[in-house]
């Protein structure tokens, strides 16, 4: 079963200056969101694997129109994450099934690789409910400059029988990063951790 979409939102966050300071190359995230109509809302349904497959689905349209708004080659893209929010007729665990990890495989092609775990998060919520997408660096988890969030939000969505299924793609981590941890350029992408 294909995903009823009703909406798409595409949106580009860039930074240019933090704390006085220019940021160059500005560091930019960018964010697809799809608003879709939920076919088990109102029910309970054991097998959710139709909600699993639109999952895959939407990673790659999603994955895709964020690595086209930032402009870059999928090879440029460095963190990922995605989130849902289902509407009040459905149940936290139709946003888990959307964010399946079928989800993940089409997305790592949009942004070639991928190693490491997509973060996400999930939760229930009416029309203009925000959610953080949580983000860590695409090949190796303890890049702590890539840890992350960015705000999804859609004022006319979820509506009772929808979910919002939102990804996020960086071409950087945050501006100024000075924690430590794993740098970039160390990266060797082989276990999704370093």
């Amino acid at each position: 079963m294909p995903a009823k979409i009703r909406k798409l939102i595409v949106q580009v966050d860039e930074t240019c200056l933090e704390m006085g300071r220019t940021i160059s190359p500005p560091t930019r995230r960018a964010l697809a969101m799809a608003v879709i109509e939920n076919p088990f809302a109102g029910q309970y349904v054991e097998n959710l694997d139709a909600l699993i497959a639109i999952g895959e689905e939407l990673g790659a349209l999603l994955g895709q129109r964020c690595v086209e708004a930032l402009g870059i080659e999928p090879g440029q893209a460095q963190s990922y994450g995605k989130a849902a929010i289902v509407g009040e007729a459905g149940e936290l665990e139709h946003a888990a099934a959307v964010l399946h990890p079928k989800l993940g495989a089409p997305l790592r092609l949009a942004v070639e690789k991928g190693a490491a775990l997509v973060p996400s998060s999930k939760k229930r919520g009416g029309l203009g409910t925000a959610i953080d997408v949580p983000l860590g660096h695409k090949d190796a988890a303890f890049v702590r400059s890539h840890f992350d969030a960015m705000e999804a939000r859609v004022s006319d969505a979820p509506r009772a029988n929808e979910i919002v299924v939102a990804v996020v793609v960086t071409d950087s981590g945050r501006p100024l990063p000075r924690v430590g941890g794993l740098q970039v350029h160390e990266i060797q992408g082989q276990d999704g951790l370093r």
